[in-house]
């Protein structure tokens, strides 16, 4: 049995960088696959340095591992390093992942890149794994809903990083399947993300594990614009199979309140950047505090395009 904890969350507009909703924002929490945007993040300025996308990278140079991703389902063996890139963006592929990570010289390089960008929070600390069993790492990836927030936000407004490797993650992502938590609320077509002239542009990574749910992104609308991470966790008794197991075995009693309160979350965030009318509704965390997105001014319409034109 488990009992939700705590869901972090941070929103902040695009624009400006202001604070609307925050709570336990600055906890440090288990992100599950969240973190691959930092992998996506190496691969994507390596290219700007001049590492050939076209590479091609072999899924037999890795152990396997199962779980979420399609490569393990495919006949191919090999595949340019854009489309394995891209794996892992639309459908946060494991076998990629690890591709990914060998490709570019283990987590350490990752880190490497994200501390000389000055990206402490979040953080990668290993390879994805079937299970975790001491010395690994307890888990896959760490961070806060304001590390997050303030990332997704950097890598939109190209701020301290490669601009031409910001784009290149955003189109990555733009094709992400996962609708399931806060961004549900935006009734979009998981498998057709960029339909022409739409009002709402979303672009957003998840990850999942056990007593673990994470929806982060940048969604753009006719009103606003905004950056946002929401992290929910749960306490969950180890059991005897060892720490850490896959995330197909995701603890059956938090998830569905974590999922409902994400997706309460997620339609405060459209009210806000599709700017429609009525009361925002009050956000009740765990611990009965209550929270309410503030509103302010729109953000330019010169900002929303040219953020749009990263998603085509």
């Amino acid at each position: 049995m488990a009992s939700i904890e705590t869901i972090s969350r941070c929103i902040l507009d695009l624009d400006t960088g202001q604070t609307l909703l925050a709570h336990d924002e600055d906890r440090v929490l288990p992100t599950a696959s969240a973190a691959k945007i930092l992998v996506l993040l190496s691969l994507a300025a390596g290219a700007a340095r001049a590492r050939d996308l076209d590479t091609l990278l072999d899924r037999r140079d890795v152990d396997p591992v199962a779980d979420s991703g399609l490569w393990q389902h495919l006949r191919v063996h090999r595949l340019p390093a854009d489309d394995v890139a891209r794996l892992v963006g639309a459908l946060s592929d494991n076998l990629a992942t690890n591709v990914l990570i060998a490709h570019l010289g283990g987590v350490e390089q990752i880190t490497a890149d994200a501390t000389a960008w000055g990206i402490h929070d979040p953080a990668l600390h290993d390879i994805v794994r079937d299970r975790r069993e001491p010395p690994h790492p307890v888990t896959l990836s760490s961070g806060s809903a304001r590390g997050y927030a303030t990332l997704m936000r950097r890598i939109a407004r190209h701020e301290g990083l490669p601009a031409t490797a910001c784009d290149r993650v955003l189109d990555w992502l733009a094709d992400g399947a996962d609708l399931s938590m806060a961004a549900s609320a935006f009734c979009l077509d998981p498998l057709a993300r960029r339909e022409p002239g739409a009002a709402v542009r979303l672009v957003n990574k998840t990850g999942t594990d056990r007593g673990v749910a994470v929806d982060v992104g940048i969604v753009t609308g006719p009103a606003r614009s905004l950056a946002y991470a929401f992290i929910g966790h749960a306490e969950i008794a180890e059991t005897a199979g060892g720490v850490g197991t896959a995330p197909s075995t995701a603890d059956t009693t938090s998830r569905p309140a974590m999922l409902a309160e994400m997706r309460r979350l997620g339609a405060e965030l459209a009210r806000v950047a599709t700017g429609s009318t009525g009361s925002a509704a009050a956000s009740t965390a765990p611990g009965g505090d209550s929270l309410k997105i503030h509103t302010s001014s729109a953000v330019p319409g010169d900002m929303r395009s040219r953020i749009r034109d990263n998603f085509r």
